[in-house]
């Protein structure tokens, strides 16, 4: 009796805590400073302005990690760059070519980035496209992945190499797939400027937020029968169409059901160790 006692005393607290942690992860999150350490400011906060009304909807913290919200699901932000106004998207160095989801579809109806996004694609065995005038040979890369930080691009295209470099991928049809040239393997990458002279590339997707206040409602684009929407305008044109399924390694994963099960048996454990 006097054990039992002990238990729920103990449990208490326990299902305290439990109960607020899923009532503030339910809820609307409130503005913070921080997620993470990624540092949140306007115009990703609540302001008068109405595109930055538009853009706090933009981003999503959970479990102080931040993501992009699209109409796909969400995809983990590794920076923001608020004096360029643009946010990096963080991929896996070598996705499979099942799971492409093409950067301009992510960034269609933004304004592009300062530099342009790129892609490398691994392994294609198919190089007859309509877009090979855009693909260029690059070296210094292992079978699936930089082996430095920098990707050295050969002139010479017709000498046969197991990775392609698109260097703008605006330049590309949004509706491009690795798959089109049977690739097995790609990585996302963004071009940036490293001292004066020196351009090299980066691991990730970079999508631009400099809308200005004076240009017309960017939602009007998805009205549009073949307007310039893409999924993360959509997904803030259209919060009902929004998906929280986190996008990682080409699955989708559910973070609240990762706590939840990991909280739960927790709980088990501790019930289980009292009760011997």
């Amino acid at each position: 009796m006097q054990s039992s006692k002990t238990l729920l005393h103990f449990l208490k607290p326990l299902l305290l805590m439990v109960n607020l942690f899923f009532t503030t992860s339910i809820a609307r999150d409130a503005p913070t400073s921080f997620c993470g350490k990624i540092q949140i400011q306007a115009p990703f906060l609540n302001s008068n302005s109405t595109v930055s009304s538009l853009l706090r909807h933009m981003i999503q913290c959970k479990s102080q990690k931040l993501y992009f919200r699209t109409s796909l699901g969400l995809f983990p932000v590794s920076s923001i760059n608020y004096t360029s106004k643009f946010l990096t998207i963080s991929h896996p160095p070598c996705s499979s070519s099942v799971h492409y989801v093409s950067p301009s579809l992510l960034s269609a109806g933004f304004p592009s980035p300062p530099q342009p996004n790129s892609l490398l694609l691994f392994n294609c065995s198919n190089r007859t496209h309509p877009m090979s005038l855009f693909f260029q040979n690059c070296n210094s890369f292992h079978a699936c992945g930089a082996s430095s930080s920098q990707v050295q691009v050969q002139e010479q295209p017709q000498v046969p190499r197991s990775c392609l470099l698109v260097d703008d991928l605006d330049k590309l049809d949004v509706g491009f797939d690795p798959k089109d040239l049977k690739c097995s393997h790609y990585s996302h990458l963004h071009r940036y400027l490293a001292g004066d002279n020196y351009e090299g590339y980066e691991s990730g997707t970079r999508i631009s937020f400099d809308v200005p206040d004076h240009v017309p409602n960017p939602c009007n684009e998805c009205e549009k029968p073949n307007g310039n929407c893409g999924v993360g305008l959509r997904c803030i044109c259209h919060p009902q169409e929004c998906k929280n399924k986190v996008i990682s390694m080409g699955r989708s994963v559910d973070p609240f059901g990762n706590v939840l099960f990991s909280l739960i048996s927790l709980i088990f454990v501790i019930v289980s160790f009292f009760c011997l």
